[in-house]
């Protein structure tokens, strides 16, 4: 179950020729794909792309129509050998992942597929993880285009260049036989906007065509002699095939006037951020009417030695906007002015930061500065002017700084830190209570964790995990600490982590070396930190995907002869025991332990629903909830320190005689129980209860209720009756 369903919006993708299509950068990535006559797509999921996993999921009705086959990889290294379709054969393929995490996953596929080429166009759609929306390490696709020499496209953020580049991806990869990177940013992939659509096509060679007429070109597989031929094949005919269809067919874009001495180049997916700072600076309007000539860089790679040259002719300076590093972009310029004895300056990254992302108050300085060595403004001119003048003739008065108002106070003294957590009622929180009770035994132990939900555990209040390698890799970042010691190691990875790979690089690989660490595979049931999707072992029902696969059987199969298996992860007694017992037993070899409970996200998606329709159709429904008695907390806030839900809380002591504020439970509690569990297993105390909200009850709950409140009502006068005369 999918975090977000595109069930309604897959039904623009039905929109033919001249019809106005209106939606999300991921939408029209989608039908762009069904425009292009593509034959099959595939992919893993992931930021910034996750939706566009699910939007092709949810419009599998629309590909089988047009006869493409979708297939949900089980990683992206699956995913890239599936354009091996398009190396012998006419048939054209798109695959899309995460970057640059899932480009590094499928490098031995995409290395490969590079060296051969391809026939069919072929297309590879990475969600380009980089700046203040990623998630992971801060690289760039642009080094593994280079190093493999896969054409890199980066188009300006608005539906109507991103629909191009799909189509000009596969025929660019056609005319080069070369596979081509589309790389889109988080913002491209959930802008909203517009394009005029085209028919949708069924493509003219279908892989039925491919079946029955099975063809090969031993110049196309990697072996020597060829490998070494495919080398020169890439510089001497199809570097040159693809710098000719892009200057011909002008994917890449030119703005603003032609005749100025200075003049800006920019990668595609900076465009609307440089538009910004230029309106700000004064230089445009906010439709991009500029008033400097702008290069602007749809394909980052490879860079078209001519239009270079013609834009930089005449102008004292250039400023090369590419966001990153190492600066790729401007090192290839700087290599094609020594070439061509171009006489213009150079400039790029002495104006503008080495690292980070370029937001617009990042821009507006360092093409203010750039502005200012040319002349164009003087130092401290102010940015507001008309723009009917042109701007070239004009000297504004004073620049606008754009920095933060001064505060008497460090800004992380005022603000308090919010680093990421899990969700409230998440099934995996009480796996690390565990753990954390444990350490009072045993001690701590050496975790290795590994990517997705489970990874908040390195932060408070658990702080465990030693180190994370990558998806997946949670069990092979221990193998190395295989020693005659009293404690063992501790692996964790997830069950989406466990069918990417971790299945054969972490458990087999302890199997065949006779490792004896502990590995728990946290089993919420879907791959949760992607947006629910389905995985192999989900329990629910889907009906293009075949589901409900075990993980200890899987386990099994591989040679681990000690598997357990807890089955709700909230009982924290049981949890505690069967770690316990996977950490002290003396037998050896690798131990598994597979902790079930599902997301409570995907959970509360589908009780929510239900339970609103039952209560409209006034249905009998029950609620549970925890919550803290506040005369009996003593405030030692345990609970809190032991779980970390974002339910619980403090608030002031009733008791005017004691200063320690109670624990208190939020509304957002979900009922998971694990607050009353570590109170249970920690013997704290006993000041939670759970409650049962019931809507429309039943005649005899509602009398049962009335009689309990009579009951409790009358105990309440008579402890009152005591104080009275108590006081007197």
């Amino acid at each position: 179950m999918a975090e977000r369903s595109f069930v309604n919006e897959v039904k623009k993708l039905h929109l033919q020729e001249g019809e106005v299509f209106t939606g999300e950068g991921i939408l029209a990535v989608t039908k762009a794909l069904l425009e292009s006559g593509v034959n099959y797509v595939a992919g893993y999921q992931g930021a910034p792309i996750s939706h566009l996993m699910d939007v092709l999921a949810d419009a599998q009705d629309i590909l089988t129509d047009y006869g493409i086959r979708f297939e949900n990889s089980a990683s992206e290294a699956t995913a890239a050998a599936t354009l091996s379709a398009s190396v012998n054969y006419p048939l054209r393929g798109a695959i899309t992942f995460k970057s640059t995490v899932g480009t590094n996953v499928a490098s031995d596929a995409l290395a490969n597929l590079a060296s051969g080429g391809v026939k069919g166009g072929a297309l590879i759609i990475v969600g380009e993880d980089y700046g203040e929306g990623s998630s992971i390490m801060q690289e760039r696709s642009h080094a593994f285009a280079m190093k493999s020499q896969i054409w890199l496209l980066d188009p300006r953020p608005n539906l109507t260049s991103i629909v191009n580049a799909v189509k000009s991806g596969f025929e660019l990869s056609e005319a080069s036989n070369t596979p081509v990177m589309l790389q889109i940013g988080i913002r491209s992939c959930h802008l909203h906007g517009q394009f005029v659509a085209s028919d949708n096509k069924r493509a003219v060679y279908s892989l039925n065509d491919a079946l029955e007429n099975p063809q090969r070109d031993i110049d196309r597989i990697v072996l020597p002699p060829a490998s070494f031929l495919h080398e020169q094949e890439k510089i001497n005919q199809r570097w040159p095939a693809a710098t000719r269809f892009i200057k011909e067919n002008q994917l890449n874009e030119f703005f603003g006037k032609d005749n100025e001495h200075i003049g800006i180049v920019l990668q595609g997916g900076c465009y609307n951020n440089v538009i910004r700072a230029l309106e700000k600076l004064g230089f445009s309007d906010i439709f991009g009417d500029v008033q400097v000539p702008l290069y602007v860089l749809n394909v980052t790679y490879p860079l078209v030695d001519e239009e270079f040259e013609e834009f930089c002719r005449d102008k004292d300076g250039i400023l090369i906007i590419e966001q990153g590093q190492p600066n790729f972009i401007e090192q290839n310029v700087a290599n094609i002015f020594a070439q061509y004895e171009v006489t213009t300056q150079l400039h790029g990254k002495d104006f503008l930061p080495q690292a980070g992302e370029y937001n617009t108050a990042t821009l507006i300085d360092g093409i203010s500065t750039f502005f200012e060595k040319y002349g164009l403004i003087k130092e401290e001119t102010s940015i507001e002017q008309d723009l009917s003048i042109p701007v070239m003739e004009v000297v504004p008065e004073k620049v606008e700084t754009f920095e933060p108002d001064s505060s008497p106070e460090p800004l992380d003294q005022l603000v308090h830190a919010r680093p990421p957590g899990f969700c409230t009622g998440c099934p995996e929180r009480p796996i690390f209570t565990a753990i954390k009770l444990l350490e009072k035994e045993i001690g701590p132990s050496h975790i290795s964790a590994d990517i997705g939900c489970h990874l908040f555990s390195i932060l408070p209040p658990f702080n465990l995990g030693n180190t994370t390698m990558g998806y997946g890799l949670g069990g092979a970042g221990v193998s190395a600490f295989h020693a005659e010691s009293s404690k063992r190691a501790i692996a964790v990875m997830g069950d989406g982590g466990f069918w990417h790979n971790g299945l054969t690089s972490g458990i087999a690989n302890s199997v065949f070396n006779k490792s004896d660490h502990v590995t728990i595979v946290v089993d919420n049931r879907y791959t949760a930190a992607t947006g629910g999707q389905d995985v192999l072992s989900s329990v629910a029902t889907n009906e293009t995907r075949s589901t409900g696969h075990d993980i200890e059987e899987a386990v099994k199969g591989v040679g681990v002869q000690w598997v357990k298996s807890v089955e709700k992860t909230y009982d924290l007694k049981k949890m505690v025991g069967t770690l316990r017992e996977a950490l002290t037993t003396k037998k050896s070899g690798p131990k598994v332990l597979i902790a079930q409970g599902e997301c409570m996200l995907n959970k509360q998606r589908r009780e929510k629903r239900q339970i609103r329709k039952d209560i409209a159709k006034g249905l009998r429904s029950v609620r549970e909830r925890f919550g803290v008695d506040p005369d009996t907390c003593t405030g030692d806030r345990s609970c809190i320190r032991l779980s970390g839900c974002p339910s619980l809380s403090i608030a002031p002591n009733p008791d005017p005689l004691k200063k320690e504020p109670v624990t208190t439970v939020l509304n957002s509690c979900v009922g998971c129980g694990l607050c009353g569990e570590i109170s249970h297993a920690a013997i704290l105390c006993p000041s939670f209860y759970r409650a049962r909200i019931i809507t429309n009850p039943s005649r005899l709950e509602v009398f049962a209720h009335g009689v309990q409140t009579k009951i409790i009502g009358w105990l309440q006068s008579q402890y009152q009756r005591k104080l009275s005369r108590i006081a007197k």
